[in-house]
Formats: structure tokens, C-alpha cells, sequence
């Protein structure tokens, strides 16, 4: 695996949502992140795949659902979500892709 491939396993996809808009406009961005990544490590990802400045990262874990699948129970994934704070002047597009 390349070095890029490894950032791009700690990052996985950005988070569009209510809650994610509203945090974009403070220079935040969301993005779903695996689960044993680190704050280090996911500012390293953002500033190395976006060449941008990260002031800071905030983490939090949402627990999944039990939910119920044709009378069977289920169990949603465990997912890590990353708040990133952009430095001054610095912007990500999410809507483009990565």
C-alpha cells in the first residue's frame, strides 16, 4: 500500500448533514473517520490529502442501533466521526469529492 492509501483508510468519507453545514460555517468540517484512528492521525490525513492548515480535531463515537431485519436483530456499525477546525483562510469543498 502506498502512503496516500493509508490516508485515505484513516479518512473515510466526509459527513453532510444538518449539523455538518451548520459547523462549516466556523471553518469545521465532518468526516467519517475509522474507528481506531487517532487525533494525530487525522490531522495529518487532512493536511497531507487537502494541503490545508488543521487548527484543531475534535472525535466523537456514535453507537449502532440494534435494529430488527425480518424478524431477526441487527446490529448498525460503531462509527467515529472527526471535526475538524480549518486555521484561518483555509476552506475544504466537500461536495466535490475526494
Amino acid at each position: 500500500m502506498t502512503d496516500k492509501a493509508v490516508l485515505y483508510d484513516v479518512i473515510r468519507k466526509p459527513l453532510i448533514t444538518e449539523k455538518a453545514t451548520m459547523a462549516s460555517e466556523n471553518g469545521a468540517v465532518v468526516f467519517e473517520v475509522a474507528i481506531g484512528a487517532n487525533k494525530p492521525q487525522i490531522k495529518e490525513a487532512v493536511e497531507t490529502l487537502f494541503g490545508v492548515k488543521v487548527k484543531a480535531v475534535n472525535t466523537s463515537i456514535t453507537k449502532g442501533k440494534v435494529k430488527r431485519f425480518r424478524g431477526q436483530l441487527g446490529k448498525r456499525k460503531d462509527v467515529k466521526k472527526a471535526y475538524v477546525t480549518l486555521e484561518e483562510g483555509n476552506t475544504i469543498d466537500v461536495t466535490t469529492g475526494l
